[in-house]
């Protein structure tokens, strides 16, 4: 399975990414703003999806859509 960015570079386990896109976190109340650094991704069984920490938000899966690779 090959996972890739919004910029069809391909992601790994541990990578790290930014937020192309200001996204509404549910259950949350807050928004993440364009330009916000995701350290140490985890890949998932979708290649559509990443599972990732936020200081803020733990547990959170982004859609690959919404990331490019730092």
């Amino acid at each position: 399975m090959t996972v890739k960015d919004a910029n069809g570079n391909e992601l790994k386990d541990g990578d790290n990414v930014s937020l192309i896109k200001d996204l509404k976190v549910k259950g949350a109340n807050t928004t993440l703003k364009r330009g916000t650094m995701i350290k140490g991704i985890r890949l998932t069984e979708n290649e559509d999806e990443i599972d990732c920490r936020h200081e803020k938000i733990k547990g959170l899966v982004l859609r690959t859509e919404f990331v490019k690779k730092a």
